[in-house]
C-alpha cells in the first residue's frame, strides 16, 4: 500500500497532458506517484512514421518517470471512425458500426489484436474500448456509429471479440459508458442527458450488453457514463449514482474490474471538479479521468486528499479503489519500442489484417 494520502489519492487520477513532450511539472507528479497516469490526445501525436517514433519516446517517458512500483496507465481512445486519435501509419479503423454489420467475430478479434500489438509497440497499456453502448436513436450526437449495432445481443458478442482481440495483443480493455449512452439526444460533453426508459426497458437495451461483458474476463475495466436514468436514479447521473455504480454493477452484475469515470471536465458535471471528484469515488469509481486542464486535476487531487483527511471510510474507499487499478496496471507495463525500424515493422505485419478488413468491406455485409 501507498505511504502517504497525497500519493493514494493521486493514483486514482489519470490525466490529460499539455503537449507532444512531459513537461517539468507533468514529470515530477507522475515521479512523485501524484498521477497515476495519463491518457493522450491527437494534441500530443504527430502525423506519420516520425511522429510515431515520438509517441513512443513520450510513453517511454511517462514510464521512467513513474517507476516501476507504481507502473502508470498509459491509455488512447483508438476506436475507430471519429474517435481515433493516432494517424497513419497506425491502423486506420472504419466506425465500428461498420465493422459490427460484417457480424464475424473471429475477424473481431483479428483486427484487435492487430491494433493492440501496434498500441503495445507503442507503449500504451490501454485502449479505452469497447464501445458497450446500444445505438438504439439515429438522432444521437454522440454514439451513432461508435456502437457495434442497434441490438444488445450482438453488441456483447462483438464487444467481448474486441476486447478478448485486445488481450491477445497485450493492452487493457475498457467498455464504455456504463449503463449505457446509446439513447441520449443530448451530448454528454456539453450537457447532462437522460435516458427516460422504465427499468424493464433499460435492463432489455442498456444494461443486457454490459451484464453480458461483466462476465467476459478479456474486459478489464468499465467507464461510467454522465447521463441521468431516473428509472435507477432519479437524482445522480451514472457516474456520481452509489445506485448504478456498486449496487448496480457491483452488486447485481458482479464486476471486479477497474470502474473509470469519463472526464470530469464535462459540460455534464456542473459542479466543481473537486466536488465531482469526490462524489465519483463515494458512489465507486476508481479511477478518474481528467483529461485536459492540470489546473483542474490539481483541484481533484486536492480535493480527494482533504476528504480522505477527514472520513476514514473515505479513505478506506480510495485504498479499495487504488488495490483495484494497480493490480490491473502491473499486468500490463507500458513497453514501448525504441527506434522506428521497429516500429515500422510492427506496422507492416498488421497490414495483411487491414487488408482483410477492408476487403470484407468492400464485398458487402454477412
Amino acid at each position: 500500500m501507498v505511504g502517504s494520502l497525497s500519493v493514494l489519492c493521486g493514483q486514482m487520477l489519470v490525466v490529460g497532458l499539455a503537449g507532444k513532450e512531459l513537461d517539468a511539472d507533468e514529470r515530477r507528479l507522475l515521479a512523485a506517484g501524484e498521477r497515476g497516469g495519463v491518457v493522450l490526445f491527437r494534441r500530443n501525436i504527430e502525423p506519420g512514421a516520425s511522429g510515431m517514433r515520438a509517441v513512443a519516446a513520450l510513453n517511454a517517458a511517462i514510464s521512467e518517470a513513474s517507476g516501476a512500483e507504481l507502473p502508470p496507465l498509459v491509455a488512447v481512445d483508438q476506436e475507430g471512425g471519429r474517435v481515433m486519435r493516432l494517424g497513419p501509419p497506425a491502423m486506420q479503423l472504419p466506425p465500428m458500426r461498420r465493422v459490427g454489420d460484417l457480424d464475424d467475430e473471429a475477424l473481431v478479434r483479428r483486427v484487435a489484436e492487430a491494433q493492440a500489438r501496434e498500441l503495445a509497440a507503442l507503449g500504451f497499456t490501454m485502449s479505452f474500448a469497447p464501445v458497450a453502448d446500444v445505438h438504439t436513436r439515429p438522432e444521437n450526437p454522440i454514439i451513432g456509429d461508435r456502437a457495434f449495432a442497434t441490438t444488445p445481443e450482438r453488441v456483447a458478442r462483438l464487444g467481448g471479440a474486441f476486447a478478448e482481440g485486445l488481450a491477445r495483443g497485450g493492452i487493457l480493455s475498457c467498455a464504455k459508458h456504463f449503463p449505457g449512452h446509446g439513447d441520449t439526444t443530448v451530448d454528454s460533453h456539453l450537457a447532462l442527458p437522460r435516458v427516460e426508459r422504465p427499468k424493464a426497458e433499460l435492463e432489455r437495451i442498456e444494461i443486457a450488453s454490459f451484464r453480458a461483458l461483466a462476465k467476459n474476463p478479456a474486459i478489464d475495466s468499465m467507464m461510467t457514463a454522465h447521463v441521468v436514468y431516473p428509472a435507477l436514479d432519479p437524482e445522480q447521473p451514472a457516474t456520481l449514482s452509489r445506485a448504478i455504480c456498486i449496487d448496480l454493477l457491483r452488486t447485481e452484475l458482479g464486476f471486479a474490474g477497474v470502474l473509470f469515470s469519463d472526464d470530469l471536465e464535462m459540460k455534464a458535471l456542473t459542479m466543481p471538479t473537486g466536488e465531482a471528484a469526490v462524489r465519483a469515488v463515494t458512489a465507486g469509481c476508481d479511477v478518474l479521468l481528467v483529461c485536459s486542464r492540470a489546473d483542474l486535476a490539481a483541484e481533484a487531487h486536492e480535493a480527494l486528499v482533504r476528504e480522505a483527511e477527514r472520513s476514514p471510510a473515505f479513505r478506506a474507499r480510495c485504498e479499495e479503489a487504488f488495490a483495484r487499478a494497480i493490480a490491473m496496471r502491473r499486468r500490463v507495463r507500458p513497453a514501448p519500442l525504441k527506434t522506428e525500424a521497429e516500429l515500422t515493422r510492427v506496422f507492416e505485419a498488421t497490414a495483411p489484417v487491414t487488408a482483410e478488413l477492408a476487403g470484407r468491406l468492400a464485398g458487402g455485409t454477412s
